[in-house]
């Protein structure tokens, strides 16, 4: 199976008339649509700078361009979906009925809800340093051992997606996470994929933009999106 952006790619192509900008960021990259929708994909250290023209012929080894070609999708197709209403991923799910939880990716303020209710995580993330990750040589056999997989969406720009998804065991719920996140229900195509949790913008938000812009993440812009979840109806 094709990992996702060359799967999008070779079926959906760039629609190159419909940008109207891309705007790079130290944390994060946004691209932005002339219908005003905002796509962003986080670039995790890397060094991004992109314009429209790079993306004519996308180089899909180029961690440059998957990160633009990442943010272009979200931006042209989370905005396709009703959403019923936005929650944050830790209030829709009850995670204590699992009895083997992986994170791949640190979300800081989603841990902190498990430490208070004592449910136990075995957390990845090879971008980050905290005595709570778990050493990155353990991170397949851990993903294994599974019945529930909390999953950066940075794993499909930085193409680690593909073999996370296939290490789960059967029956291993398998939750994506972040504003990375491309909200298409051909996501659920991949194995044991349960919900898709991203974000939406605001038309044209300046502010989202203006953070991006002067390298700001998550926690800067999270006041101007909206935590919205696609499930596979």
């Amino acid at each position: 199976m094709q990992e996702p952006l060359e799967y999008f790619f070779k079926k959906y192509g760039i629609d190159f008339k419909s940008i109207a900008r891309i705007v790079c960021g130290e944390t994060y990259v946004a691209v932005v649509l002339k219908n005003g929708k905002i796509g962003v994909c986080a670039t995790l250290n890397h060094y991004v700078n992109i314009n429209i023209q790079d993306l004519r012929i996308p180089d899909l080894q180029n961690i440059q361009h998957r990160i633009a070609l990442n943010a272009y999708y979200n931006a042209a197709f989370n905005y396709q979906n009703q959403y019923d209403t936005t929650i944050d991923i830790f209030d829709k799910i009850d995670f204590k009925k699992y009895t083997k939880i992986v994170m791949i990716g640190f979300f800081r303020s989603l841990v902190e809800k498990f430490e208070k209710d004592k449910i136990d995580l075995t957390i990845f993330d090879k971008a980050a340093e905290d005595e709570k990750l778990t050493d990155m040589d353990n991170q397949l056999k851990e993903v294994t051992k599974a019945d529930a997989l909390i999953l950066s969406s940075t794993t499909v720009f930085n193409n680690t997606f593909l073999d996370l998804v296939d290490a789960t065991k059967d029956g291993c719920d398998i939750y994506t996470l972040g504003p990375s996140t491309i909200l298409q229900t051909e996501m659920f195509q991949y194995r044991n994929i349960k919900l898709l949790f991203g974000a939406i913008f605001g038309p044209n938000d300046v502010n989202t933009l203006k953070i991006v812009r002067q390298g700001g993440g998550t926690k800067q812009f999270l006041p101007f999106m909206d935590k919205v979840f696609l499930n596979n109806k």
